[in-house]
Parts: structure tokens; C-alpha cells; sequence
């Protein structure tokens, strides 16, 4: 089932172009690592598939229907966001801050419908950050926000989620269970889309990879075919030596 398409999407700033004649497709059960250096357009694409920026031309259909024709709460409630980094004005409690992922399904100014304890519960527990429901948002370190934030898109129930470098602060073991976590969902029938820059990321986890590259869609596939010393040179100008063990994949500096 398709979730999301892009369909020839170009975006310029000013009379420069950051993004030409792009088009793909987000399935069920996709995992997609979008990868790219800085400056290859990878923030502006995300903006463009969550309606957030309009393109200078082609469309993003979201279930098949053009985004600018849904509302935002249609929208929030089929698609989730994860952004890099997020503080809010207000001391809220990890425990509210995740209930918002309720508010697409419930609306402001509505009491949240009897499951949402439930689904802020099984989300603070799968991610291993129970332990902080009561704390302030605004105390947590920059990688326990992203957590949280995580945890309300999977309680927001969107069959597609887009994550911005969602490892962005993690530690090794919380990037490890994250990368984990993406890998699940995806099997239980959710599309996932986050962008990276972290080559050796997606060759663990990714079950596609999309390479922009100066504004363009160069390549979209499996990640073991895509993704080489090659590539890695043309994306990032350093030399790397590639290292092939059993299922796995290494890069080095030359």
C-alpha cells in the first residue's frame, strides 16, 4: 500500500535550485534511511512532504490525495513528525508531552478518548523511558527529548512516520534500541522515512535508501546495493576503504 508520493517535486529559493523533479514512493512496511551531505536538501524535502513548504512544481500525495487539498488534522492523523530538537514554552510533564500525539484523534478542547493512558504507557515502556513520565520536559538532556518525542508519534497512530536524524544526541545504546524500534514498526505495516547521515546506520537497519546529492534523487533501493566506498566518496569528498564481513559492512578512512 502507498503511503505517501512524491511526484516530480521541484523547489527553488530564490533563483536557487535546492530540489529538481524528484519522485518516489513511501509502501507500508518501508524503512527508509533518506541520506545526503549538508546542503544536498534533505530538510527541505521534509517540509515538503508534511505540507509545511509549498513546491514550485509537482505534488505530494498523502493515501493517494494531493496535501494541500486535506486539513492539518486530517494530515496529523495519518502522518507523524519527529523533528531534530524540540522545546516547548511550558514546564510539561514526559506524560503530557507524549499524550499530545492524541490530540489528531481526540481535537483540542476534548477529553482524550479511554485508551490514551494505554497507548502512553506501551510507548514509554517500549522506548525504556517509563522511568521519566513524571519529569519535566524541559529537564530532560537533548537525547531523552527525542525520545519522547518518539514516543508521541507512536502514540499519534499514524500509519506513516517521518523522523528527522532521529538518532540526533542518543547515546550508543539508545541508538542501537532505536534502530531496533524503526525496524519493528516497519514490520508491523508502518512507513518510516528518516534522514541521516549516517551511512553504516542504514546498511544495519534501513530496508531502503534514498540518496540525495546536490538537489537531486540519485539513487533508491536496498541499501547494500547502493550504499559503497564509491558512494560515500561522491556524497561526503573523503577517501573510505570498504569492508565486507559476513552480512555486514564497514567503512574506514583510507
Amino acid at each position: 500500500m502507498t503511503l505517501l508520493a512524491a511526484d516530480r517535486l521541484s523547489y527553488r529559493l530564490g533563483d536557487r535550485p535546492i530540489l529538481d523533479n524528484l519522485s518516489f514512493s513511501i509502501e507500508a512496511g518501508d524503512n527508509i534511511a533518506l541520506l545526503g551531505a549538508n546542503g544536498a536538501g534533505k530538510s527541505t524535502l521534509l517540509r515538503l512532504l508534511l505540507g509545511l513548504l509549498k513546491p514550485d512544481s509537482g505534488q505530494v500525495l498523502l493515501h493517494g490525495l494531493p496535501l494541500p487539498g486535506l486539513s492539518r488534522s486530517s494530515i496529523a492523523r495519518q502522518m507523524a513528525y519527529v523533528p531534530q530538537s524540540h522545546v516547548p514554552s511550558f514546564p510539561f510533564s514526559v506524560a503530557h508531552i507524549v499524550a499530545q500525539g492524541r490530540l489528531p484523534a481526540t481535537g483540542l478542547g476534548h477529553a482524550p478518548d479511554s485508551a490514551y493512558e494505554d497507548h502512553v504507557r506501551e510507548a514509554l515502556v517500549e522506548l525504556g523511558i517509563d522511568h521519566l513520565r513524571a519529569r519535566p520536559y524541559t529537564e530532560l538532556s537533548g537525547g531523552e527529548r527525542q525520545l519522547v518525542l518518539i514516543a508521541r508519534a507512536m502514540v499519534q497512530r499514524a500509519r506513516l512516520i517521518i523522523l528527522d536524524e532521529p538518532v540526533t544526541g542518543l547515546d550508543y545504546g539508545h541508538q542501537l534500541r532505536l534502530l531496533a524500534l524503526l525496524e519493528q514498526l516497519a514490520e508491523r505495516g508502518l512507513g518510516l522515512l528518516s534522514s541521516s547521515h549516517r551511512p553504516e546506520q542504514a546498511l544495519a537497519s534501513a530496508t531502503r535508501v534514498l540518496v540525495l546529492h546536490e538537489g537531486r534523487l540519485i539513487a533508491d533501493g536496498a541499501p547494500h546495493d547502493i550504499i559503497d566506498s564509491d558512494l560515500i566518496r561522491r556524497l561526503y569528498q573523503v577517501d573510505v576503504k570498504q569492508i565486507d564481513a559476513a552480512d555486514h559492512r564497514f567503512f574506514i578512512p583510507c
